[in-house]
């Protein structure tokens, strides 16, 4: 039996998957549970409009990471800390304060959650590195300046 997945389920697919699976297995578990509907020829044209849209949608989606990163490629970005005279932070610098450089510096809005620290705690003054994910095939590494106030 032909069914398109309506979730993603683990050892058989993705949503909106297309897939033939055995009829006991699709009229007793996957349909009553609402994980799939059953493939009609009106389903699969609807299935096949959703794809089309999402790979538009997917693909302005990474153009704009790509512009973006393209403004970050080997930008520095300083962030003023308080530290003590030996050069130790007190507390640490997170994704947070990245973030907030970035917006301050270049007027981009990141989402904190994408940047990722190279190393995993920066307490001390001085140079470093992080990735941005700005989309799953879209990486930008940024250096970054942490100096005392």
């Amino acid at each position: 039996m032909e069914i398109i997945l309506k979730q993603d389920v683990t050892g058989i697919g993705y949503k909106n998957d297309l897939l033939k699976v055995k009829d006991g297995y699709a009229r007793n578990y996957l349909i009553p549970k609402g994980m799939a509907i059953v493939a009609t020829d009106s389903k699969k044209k609807e299935l096949a409009e959703l794809k089309k849209q999402q790979a538009f949608k997917e693909d302005r989606i990474k153009n704009e990471a790509t512009i973006i990163a393209q403004a970050l490629e080997g930008a520095e970005f300083t962030i003023g800390v308080k530290a003590g005279t030996s050069g130790k932070i007190f507390g640490s610098v997170n994704n947070i304060m990245v973030a907030n450089a970035i917006k301050e510096q270049k007027n981009l809005e990141i989402d904190r959650k994408t940047v990722e620290l190279i190393e995993d705690h920066i307490k001390e003054v001085g140079k470093y590195k992080a990735k941005i994910k700005l989309h799953k095939e879209v990486v930008v590494e940024v250096d970054l300046d942490v100096v005392a106030e």
